[in-house]
C-alpha cells in the first residue's frame, strides 16, 4: 500500500483546505438560519413568484420556513459544488500527474504492476473523497445542533448521502480521463463538474428540458425529490453507480496499456 499512503500524504493539504472551505462555508450558512428565520415566509412568497428561476433549484417545492427546506436549497448548493468541485480535481489527477510532473519512470521501474498502481490511486482518490464528506457532515451536524434546532437525522443524512454518491461519480468519471492526459486537466474537472450542475438547473426550469437530468449526477441530489420522497431516487442513483464503474473500468483499461512518456 506503499502508494496509497503516498497518494494521502500528498493530497492531505488539498482535502484539508477544501473541507475547511466548503464545511466553513455551509457552518455559516446554517448559522444565518435563525436570523433569517423570521422572514422566511416573506421570501417564500417572493421565491414562489421568481418562475423558471425558482423551479431549477427546486424553491418552489421547499418550505423555507424550516430548517431542513432552508437546508436544502442554501447548503445543498455549497456541498454540492464544492465537493464535486474537490472530487473532480482529485481524480482528474491522479493518474496524470505522473507524466506531468516526470516521475512516471521512477515509479513504473518498481516491481508493480500498473494495474495496482491503478488500484492504489482509485482507493486513495476515494478516500479522500469519502473523508471530505463524513468531516462535512460532522460539522453541519454541530451547527444545527448550536443553533438550537433539532437535528433531522434522517433528512440529512439522506441528503449527505446523495451528495457523497455525487462525488463518488464525478471523481469516477474523472479519474477515466485522468488515464488519458498527460498534464494538468484541472480546467477539464472544473468545467465538467460545473458544467453538469448547470445541467441540472436547465433540467428543472420546464417539462421539455426535463429528460436533461438523466445526464447528471446532480439529478439525484435535488433536495426537493428527497424530502418528498424520503428517499432516494434508487433509479437515477443506479445510473450513477454504472457511470461511476464505467469511468473506473476505463481507468484500468487505459492506464494498464498505454505508452508512458
Amino acid at each position: 500500500m506503499t502508494v496509497f499512503r503516498h497518494e494521502l500524504r500528498r493530497g492531505l493539504a488539498a482535502c484539508f483546505l477544501w473541507t475547511a472551505v466548503t464545511g466553513g462555508l455551509l457552518v455559516l450558512c446554517v448559522g444565518l438560519y435563525p436570523e433569517m428565520k423570521g422572514e422566511m415566509d416573506a421570501a417564500g412568497s417572493l421565491f414562489a413568484s421568481m418562475g423558471s428561476f425558482t423551479a431549477a433549484f427546486g424553491m418552489d417545492r421547499l418550505d423555507f420556513g424550516t430548517l431542513i427546506g432552508f437546508y436544502a436549497v442554501e447548503c445543498g448548493s455549497i456541498l454540492g459544488l464544492g465537493g464535486a468541485f474537490f472530487a473532480a480535481l482529485t481524480g482528474v489527477s491522479a493518474l496524470a500527474k505522473e507524466e506531468r510532473d516526470h516521475t512516471a519512470e521512477f515509479l513504473l521501474t518498481h516491481p508493480l504492476p500498473r494495474a495496482r498502481v491503478v488500484s492504489e490511486k482509485l482507493a486513495a482518490v476515494l478516500t479522500q473523497v469519502s473523508a471530505m464528506d463524513l468531516a462535512i457532515l460532522a460539522l453541519a451536524l454541530s451547527a444545527v445542533a448550536q443553533i438550537g434546532e433539532r437535528i433531522p437525522w434522517r433528512e440529512l443524512l439522506l441528503l449527505h448521502g446523495a451528495y457523497w454518491l455525487l462525488h463518488m461519480e464525478l471523481a469516477g468519471v474523472c479519474f477515466g480521463l485522468s488515464a488519458f492526459l498527460r498534464r494538468g486537466g484541472a480546467g477539464l474537472a472544473m468545467g465538467l463538474a460545473g458544467g453538469l450542475y448547470i445541467l441540472q438547473l436547465a433540467a428543472n426550469m420546464t417539462e421539455r428540458t426535463a429528460f436533461l437530468r438523466y445526464f447528471t449526477p446532480f439529478a439525484y441530489c435535488q433536495g426537493a425529490d428527497i424530502l418528498a420522497a424520503g428517499a432516494l431516487d434508487a433509479g437515477l442513483a443506479a445510473l450513477g453507480g454504472l457511470v461511476f464503474c464505467a469511468g473506473v473500468a476505463t481507468a484500468y483499461g487505459r492506464y494498464c496499456t498505454k505508452d508512458i512518456y
